[in-house]
C-alpha cells in the first residue's frame, strides 16, 4: 500500500500496543537469541544473500521468533506473506490461498505462505500443499513445536527444509529486557537479583520476558525497587528453581527415572512434584514417562506404555492442574510395575547385526512373488502359512541364510515376561522337533 493512503495510527494508540508487538524487530539482523539462522554467517542470512528461498519448517517453542523472522523473510524477498493457523483453517481455506497465490505468481510476484502450528493439519491436508510448494506457486514455511519427524508427512518433509529455533538464552533475555527499557525511556524498578529472576520467570521465551516486564512496569509503585520475593508477588509466577546452566532440569528429570527404574514410588511422586512446581513442561514430564514405561518396564508389564501414553494425552486434554494427576498416576503405576530392559537391550543387538549383515538378502521362501520371473527364481517356493500348521506354527527360519538363527531377546522371568519365555520355549521345542534337530 502507497505511504500516502497507509491509515494514520495517533501516538496514544500506538503506545497502547502490547511491548511484545511493538519491539517487533525490522530486519532478520534485529532477531534476537538466533545467530545460526540471522546472523551474519547464519542460514537464512545466506538464503536471503544467494537470492533464493525454498520451503522451509520452523520447528522450536514458542517465543522464540518463529513468526516473526517469517514476516521478515517475505518482506527482505519481496514476497507477498499470506499467513495462516492451522488451529483455525481448514480445507476451504487453503484453496482460497491457493487461489490467491496463483493469481500473484500469473503477475509475476511469487507468495510466502506462513502456516503456524502446521502440525495440525491431517496428512490430507498436509498433502494439498504438495502441488502448489513443486510448482513455484508458494514458498512454504510452516512452524510447530512438535517434532517434524514424527507430525509432518514425509513427502512435505521431502520438500521443505527444517530449520531449527531455540530458546532464549540469558543474554538474549537480557538483551530483550534492555530494548524493552529504551522502548519505555525508563528502567525496570529491579534490583540484580530480580533482573536474574525474571530471565529465568521467562524460561526461554522472549514474548514472556516482555510481557513480564509491562506486569511490573504497570504494578510497580512510584520509586519501589523490586527484590526477587515482590517480583514474585507482583507478577503472581513463581521462578523456575532450576538453575540457569539447565543443571537443576536435567538432575530433577534423572532423579525421577532413576526412583522410578528403582521400584520407589514416593520419591517418583516427590521428584514429579518438585518438577512441576519449578515450573518443567508438563508434556516434557509425559514424554520422559513414556520412554521410562518402555526402557525400564518394557514387556514385564505391556500396559505399561498404553497407561504412560494416556497419562500424557490426558495431560494435553486437560491442561494444568487437572492433567496433572494423571501424570502422577502414571507415575506411580510405572514405579510399581516389574522391571525389564530386556527389549531395550534385545534392540540394540539386531540393531548392530543389521550394521554388521544389512546387505543380506532374506531366504527366498519367505519373499513375495507378484511376478512370473520371480517365481522362477524361487521366490516363495516352500512358504508354509503358519496358520495351516499345527499349532498355528511352522517353525520355518527366517533369517538370511548367512545368518542363521540369531537370539537377541532374551526374556527374563519377572511379571508378564514369565509368560513370553515359556511361549518361546514351547517354539524352540516345536522347532527342534518338525526340523528335526
Amino acid at each position: 500500500m502507497n505511504d500516502l493512503f497507509a491509515p494514520h495510527v495517533p501516538e496514544d494508540i500506538e503506545n497502547k500496543r502490547p511491548l511484545a508487538d511493538r519491539l517487533r524487530p525490522k530486519t532478520l539482523g534485529e532477531v534476537t537469541g538466533q545467530p545460526h539462522l540471522t546472523g551474519p554467517d547464519g542460514a537464512l542470512t545466506r538464503m536471503i544473500g544467494s537470492g533464493s528461498l525454498g520451503s522451509m519448517i520452523f520447528w522450536g517453542p514458542p517465543g522464540t521468533g518463529k513468526t516473526t523472522v517469517a514476516r521478515l523473510l517475505s518482506g527482505e524477498a519481496d514476497l507477498a506473506f499470506e499467513q495462516i493457523s492451522a488451529i483455525f483453517s481448514g480445507v476451504a481455506d487453503l484453496k482460497k490461498v491457493f487461489e490467491s497465490a496463483r493469481a500473484r505468481r500469473m503477475n509475476g510476484r511469487q507468495t510466502l505462505l506462513f502456516v503456524d502450528e502446521i502440525h495440525r493439519f491431517n496428512r490430507a491436508q498436509q498433502d494439498s500443499f504438495l502441488p502448489v510448494m513443486e510448482d513455484g506457486t508458494i514458498i512454504l514455511v510452516g512452524a510447530t513445536t512438535e517434532n517434524p519427524s514424527f507430525e509432518l508427512n514425509a513427502a512435505l518433509l521431502s520438500r521443505a527444509r527444517v530449520l531449527t529455533f531455540r530458546s532464549h538464552d540469558a543474554e538474549s533475555l537480557a538483551e530483550l529486557m534492555k530494548r524493552a527499557e529504551e522502548a519505555e525511556g525508563r528502567a525496570l524498578p529491579l534490583d540484580d537479583d530480580a533482573r536474574e529472576t525474571l530471565v529465568m520467570m521467562a524460561d526461554g521465551d522472549g514474548r514472556a520476558i516482555l510481557t513480564l516486564a509491562e506486569e511490573v512496569w504497570r504494578s510497580a509503585r512510584a520509586d519501589e525497587r523490586l527484590d526477587p520475593q515482590s517480583l514474585m508477588n507482583i507478577v503472581q509466577r513463581r521462578a523456575p528453581i532450576y538453575d540457569k546452566g539447565q543443571d537443576g532440569h536435567y538432575n530433577l528429570i534423572s532423579a525421577l527415572h532413576k526412583s522410578v527404574r528403582g521400584s520407589d514410588p514416593d520419591a517418583a511422586l516427590y521428584y514429579l512434584a518438585r518438577m512441576l512446581d519449578a515450573g518443567e513442561d508438563p508434556l516434557y514430564i509425559g514424554r520422559r514417562l513414556v520412554r521410562m514405561a518402555s526402557e525400564d518396564v518394557g514387556l514385564a508389564d505391556p500396559q505399561a506404555l498404553l497407561i504412560a501414553s494416556a497419562a500424557k494425552d490426558a495431560y494435553d486434554y486437560l491442561g494444568s492442574p487437572e492433567g496433572e494427576l494423571a501424570l502422577a498416576e502414571a507415575c506411580v503405576y510405572l514405579a510399581t510395575a516389574p522391571k525389564s530392559n530386556s527389549v531395550e537391550v534385545a534392540f540394540h543387538a539386531a540393531m548392530a547385526a543389521a550394521k554388521r549383515h544389512g546387505s543380506l538378502m532374506p531366504p527366498k521362501h519367505i519373499l513375495n512373488a507378484p511376478t512370473k520371473l520371480m517365481k522362477e527364481e524361487g521366490y516363495n517356493a516352500g512358504y508354509r502359512y503358519d496358520h495351516d500348521e499345527p499349532d498355528a506354527f511352522s517353525g520355518q527360519d527366517y533369517f538370511p541364510t548367512e545368518m542363521g538363527r540369531q537370539k537377541f531377546y532374551r526374556p527374563p522371568e519377572r511379571g508378564f515376561e514369565r509368560e513370553i519365555n515359556k511361549r518361546l520355549q514351547w517354539w524352540d521345542k516345536l522347532r527342534r522337533e518338525r526340523n528335526g534337530d
